[in-house]
């Protein structure tokens, strides 16, 4: 259940970093910067602490991948997905 929760946290941790890349790159509108910025960074945190407690990631290095910034949290789940699949069983 935690890897559903994984996908949420990757999908709004990469969704918020474009918008932030987005706004620094064009207007820097400071309301956007203070709602995306927290929404970013608590995402991140999710992601890494979901990933933490994934079962498979310990053997798949998927908890080192969660801490990457901006897009861990994607390729740890790319690293699960691949640890699922070759699993024995």
């Amino acid at each position: 259940m935690s890897v559903r929760f994984l996908r949420v946290a990757a999908a709004v941790e990469a969704g918020s970093l474009v918008v932030l890349l987005a706004n620094v790159f064009t207007v820097h509108a400071e309301p956007v910067t203070s709602l995306c910025g927290p929404l970013h960074g608590t995402a991140y945190l999710v992601a890494i602490a979901l990933t933490w407690v994934a079962p498979g990631a310990a053997s798949s290095g998927a908890r080192w991948m969660a801490l990457v910034p901006g897009l861990g949290a994607m390729f740890a789940l790319r690293r699960l997905r691949g640890a699922a699949v070759c699993a024995p069983g």
